[in-house]
């Protein structure tokens, strides 16, 4: 039996519990609603659902950008100097092990309870688990490869796009990963905390009516929300795999020189 079997036998197995537990009273349907009160539920609230989808979808992506790109970015910089790194790096590891969701209500003192407060804080979640595995990631690079790009004139900018990042990019789809998955949590539970709109939102308000199968249709849509991302990040990963350096021209260049380089280096000690 394959993985990709078992792991369908065990959705499968998953599907039919949640929907014959409930049905059998073994749990009561306040804790667990059967699967099709829950699909039944958000069918005919599809509007609300798809309003609120949209706002969610909003926030998540704007806060996507500055999370993960500013992540990379600031990692890559990071990760390649040796003075900000021994720097920054420590702080942001300590940072990093602080419960955000503690500083969410001063995001929404500054910025309100609109959608700003969510991409903020989102944002914030997200940046640090992307920075932080963009500058591990660094480290593993061969160091002649960017020697060799700046014995050819590569300037910092054209290192980091050209030669850091795709070179540490089984790292960094790693951290964007983690990062991508705290963004959607910090805008969902942003939402339920403190909001007027979007998924966690209604999650949180059909909560305090005991409306169970209202909430679980929430919980399935960012559950959604998590495989798409999920499924974009393992495409991404098929399509950078063996052959990305191909795509960089300065990265192959860099690669031929440290070649010709060593090949050098043999004639000269023969």
């Amino acid at each position: 039996m394959t993985a990709t079997t078992l792991r369908r036998l065990i959705v499968m197995g998953l599907i039919v519990l949640w929907e014959a537990l409930p049905r059998s009273g073994l749990i009561p349907e306040l804790f667990l609603p059967a699967l099709s009160s829950t699909l039944v539920a958000g069918w005919n609230e599809a509007g609300e659902y798809r309003d609120a989808l949209a706002v969610t979808l909003y926030e998540v992506a704007i806060a996507m950008v500055f999370a993960c790109g500013g992540g990379i970015l600031a990692g890559a910089v990071v990760g390649s100097l040796p003075r900000p790194r021994l720097l920054i790096m420590p702080m942001i590891s300590s940072l990093y092990a602080v419960p955000l969701v503690i500083l969410y209500p001063v995001f929404t003192v500054w910025l309100g309870i609109g959608s700003e407060s969510k991409i903020a804080f989102a944002s914030i979640y997200g940046f640090l688990p992307t920075m932080l595995a963009t500058a591990a990631g660094i480290q593993t690079i061969d160091p002649q490869l960017l020697l060799a790009a700046r014995s050819m004139g590569a300037t910092l900018s054209q290192r980091v796009t050209r030669v850091i990042i795709p070179a540490a990019i089984p790292t960094v789809l790693s951290g964007l990963r983690v990062g991508g998955a705290l963004v959607i949590v910090g805008v969902v539970v942003s939402e339920m905390l403190i909001s007027s709109a979007g998924i966690g939102y209604l999650i949180s308000r059909y909560r305090t009516i005991l409306d169970s199968p209202h909430v679980f249709a929430g919980v399935l849509l960012v559950l959604a929300m998590a495989m798409a991302f999920n499924a974009a990040i393992t495409a991404s990963a098929l399509v950078t795999s063996p052959t990305f350096f191909m795509a960089y021209p300065i990265d192959a260049l860099c690669q031929s020189a440290f070649i010709v380089a060593q090949q050098s280096s043999g004639v000269m000690m023969m």
